[in-house]
Formats: C-alpha cells, structure tokens, sequence
C-alpha cells in the first residue's frame, strides 16, 4: 500500500511511519518540521519520500496525495494552550488544513481517511467513562477546531463517500515528546525533569485525571483503523480506560526512578478538563483493539530511552 502520514516528523507521526515502513508499505510524510524533527526519521530516511510544507497549502496537499492510497493526516497543532494564545492559527492549520486533505483525498479516491482527533472534544463531561456517543463539548479553541474536523470527516463520508475513520487519541506519550516544548504532554515534561532531581510543577490540585496510553499502542489503533473495513465511518476513543491523577503519576514516576520529589503547585491552565477516562469497548469490538503496555511499564521505557539518548 501507498500510504501518506501528515505530520510524519512529529512525535506519534514518526512511530506510525516507522510501523507503516516495516509492513512495507511505501511512504509519503508530508511535515512543516514547526515540531516535527528530521532526526525523528533517521531509522527510515533512506526509506520514505519526505515534502517539507504546510496542509494548508492546495498545490502541495494534491503532490502529496497524488497516488496514494491510505491517508492518515496526524498534522495538527496539538495544544490546548497554544490554541488559548493563537486560535485564529490553531483554526487555520488543524480546521483549514484537515479540508484542504478531505478535499484531495476525494479527489484521489483514497481508499481511507484515517483522521486522529482528541478528548478534548468532550470538554467537562462528568458521566465517565466517556463514550463516543456523548456530544461534545469545546472549552478550549483547540477542542473546536478538532470537533470541526471531525464533521468535516463525516460530512465527507456522508457526502462524496470518502471513507474516514475518527480516533479520538487520548493522553499520548513515548519516546519522542518533546519535553522542551511548553505545549509538550506532562510525561514528558515530569521525565525531563523529574530524571534531573528537580520537582515537577503541578497545575492545580494535581487531582485532575487523564487517561494515558503509550504511544506504540496508539500507532497499533491507527493502523487497525486504516486495515478494518468495519471502522468506516465510525469515531473510535483510543485510550487506555483508566484514569490516572497527576498526584498519581508522580507517585508513579517517584517508583520508577527511585526518588522521593514532591512536586510545586501553580494555578490551573485555562480550557483543561478535570476528569477524563474512556469507553474502550467499541475499539475493541470493531478494531480488535486494546492496550497492552501498563503505564510503570511505559514510563520505565521511555526514562531508559531518554537516558540512552543522552537526554
């Protein structure tokens, strides 16, 4: 198969292009490298056709569709913060940039849309865990533009029979994250400088819950949704069912590393939600699809992995 990955440079992009390439399938990324890194791609460079531009640009979006036949357009400005302090960009690349894709896919007749979008869409919900059934509810411009995505995908599918499937990624991390980054998850955030003997830095009460899965199981989710003719159509939640406190997962880290930080507190960001925990139970009736990698595992790897880069 001839696959294009939007955003193939970034953090969950390069681990699904790796996937892809050793399938063996031929691969397009299509990357502004704004957070995407080409040392992302070193283990497979020799290997992938790589255009440098923006998914808002027409002319560029039609080369890199030309001839494929899977689209899975991770390219996007993932940050509720960053969304809070630029929505006007945040719309224009991830609402904007998604129809500019939807509009060459049908064009090309791509033989599937695999169109990643958030918990975020959910909002403030209380009735956990939260299943796909829910309306969704934006307190963040972020959360809005990835709503908009989804019912461009939908709208597509109902309209010119473009075959989408929506993955609403719950808290994502792995090797990769960039923990510089101010928009970066709180994994990697904690590791970078819980691994350095420095507290982490809780916004509010630290009692705040997220629903974290390794990134390797998210790449396996999105590859089942680009194979399962079942997924058509249908919006899965690809999380790990579990809800964890962010006081829990410093405990968590305090196990792995052997350290006894307690963290600092600041006042709570602006458009993040209180709980979160998913509805598994449609991924893994139509996809055949759970998690496997408990969270100490998965943060036991990624602190190796930091450590054996150097990081």
């Amino acid at each position: 198969m001839r696959a294009l990955v939007t955003g193939g440079a970034g953090f969950i992009g390069s681990h699904l292009v790796e996937a892809l390439v050793a399938r063996g399938d031929q691969v397009r990324v299509l990357d502004n490298f704004s957070t995407g890194r080409w040392e992302n791609l070193a283990g497979v460079a020799h290997r992938v056709e790589v255009l440098e531009g923006e998914v808002t640009d027409p002319t560029l979006v039609a080369r890199a569709v030309d001839g494929v036949d899977l689209i899975f357009h991770l390219a996007a400005i993932a940050s509720v913060q960053a969304s809070v302090e630029d929505p006007v960009l945040v719309h224009r690349v991830n609402v904007e940039g998604t129809l500019c894709l939807l509009e060459a896919a049908r064009r090309q007749g791509v033989k599937r849309f695999v169109f990643p979008s958030s918990a975020a869409v959910y909002g403030d919900h209380t009735a956990l865990p939260l299943a796909e059934e829910l309306p969704t509810r934006s307190l963040s411009p972020y959360a809005a533009s990835k709503v908009a995505g989804e019912a461009y995908g939908r709208a597509y599918w109902a309209s010119y029979g473009v075959p989408v499937v929506i993955l609403r990624y719950f808290n994502v991390y792995g090797p990769r994250q960039d923990p510089t980054s101010p928009y970066s998850g709180v994994i990697s955030i904690f590791a970078d400088r819980m691994r350095r003997g420095e507290p982490p830095v809780v916004f509010g009460d630290g009692r705040q819950t997220r629903d974290f899965l390794y990134v390797r199981d998210v790449v396996r989710a999105t590859l089942l949704a680009g194979e399962q003719e079942a997924a058509v159509g249908k919006t899965f939640n690809v999380a790990g069912g579990r809800e964890t406190s962010v006081l829990q997962l410093v405990e968590t880290f305090n196990r792995v590393l052997n350290t006894r930080l307690s963290p600092t507190f600041a006042p709570p960001r602006p458009g993040e939600v209180r709980r979160s925990r998913a509805d598994v139970s449609r991924a893994r009736a139509v996809l055949g699809w759970e998690t496997t990698t408990p969270l100490i595992e998965g943060l036991t790897a990624l602190v190796k992995e930091m450590g054996d880069d150097g990081g």
